[in-house]
């Protein structure tokens, strides 16, 4: 009996300089939960801007995961303020993801994006950010205490209010799951069409959809990649990520025999 081929992921990488050299990087993490927690081939994209070939990339992949990063979108990118001194920017990065995520969604290719992703998503598609919530008065902290080992940085910190009759909803029978929270930037305005999937006690948008895109969309403020395979919730998301990609592989397969 044939093996069913595993759907091929582009995963987006940051520059990270290392010594005097730069590293198109992503973390492990993320790595391993497109092979794992989705059932993925993953292939790291680089941040290569308008030196990547996107349509031969997009004819490549059959899903897109948008990683987290230690960096922000540069706020320009959403007629933002300028950033605060010392904020961590990856313009080559933007350069790549922003144009990437809005031909992927032209192409109906299944795209998830976590954290920095999340943000990129809503910028890409119109929308603007928080650049600082804790500074807003308008939200409780979600920023993680980075004094305290991973396994409680990346541990529960407060549920999310999953939105009735949602793609969440749907993958999920507990309304109000606990998530992680390791973030300083948040949405300030959602970008139209985008669909709030669901919110922090605060109100703050934790995740969105595309409901009129022609692929499976999804985008989620906190983590679910981090030990994917131990929490039943982050695994709902991703087992449904990668059923979305082994659907868009095989329709591609019968487009081009």
């Amino acid at each position: 009996m044939p093996c069913t081929p595993k759907p091929v992921i582009g995963i987006s990488c940051c520059i990270q300089q290392v010594g005097p050299h730069p590293f198109h990087m992503a973390g492990e993490k993320y790595i391993l939960a497109a092979q794992l927690g989705a059932g993925g081939l993953p292939l790291l994209i680089p941040s290569l801007g308008n030196q990547l070939d996107n349509l031969a990339l997009l004819d490549s992949i059959d899903g897109l995961l948008l990683t987290g990063s230690p960096s922000n979108v540069e706020p320009h990118h959403y007629q933002g303020p300028p950033s605060a001194e010392g904020t961590h920017h990856d313009p080559a990065r933007d350069a790549t993801t922003l144009p990437l995520i809005r031909a992927a969604i032209e192409r109906g290719i299944p795209l998830l994006g976590i954290c920095r992703g999340f943000q990129e998503m809503n910028v890409a598609l119109g929308g603007s950010l928080h650049q600082r919530l804790h500074e807003t008065g308008l939200f409780q902290e979600h920023r993680e205490d980075k004094e305290q080992p991973l396994d409680v940085q990346y541990g529960p910190a407060h549920p999310v209010r999953l939105s009735e009759d949602g793609l969440l909803a749907s993958l999920y029978s507990y309304r109000q799951p606990m998530v992680n929270s390791l973030h300083t930037q948040g949405v300030e305005r959602l970008a139209p069409g985008l669909r709030v999937e669901a919110q922090a006690e605060d109100g703050l948008i934790e995740a969105f959809s595309l409901p009129d895109a022609a692929g499976w969309v999804l985008a989620v403020q906190w983590h679910p990649e981090w030990k994917v395979l131990d929490n039943p919730f982050y695994q709902s998301i991703f087992t449904a990520f990668g059923n979305a990609c082994r659907a868009y592989h095989a329709a591609r397969a019968q487009r081009n025999p």
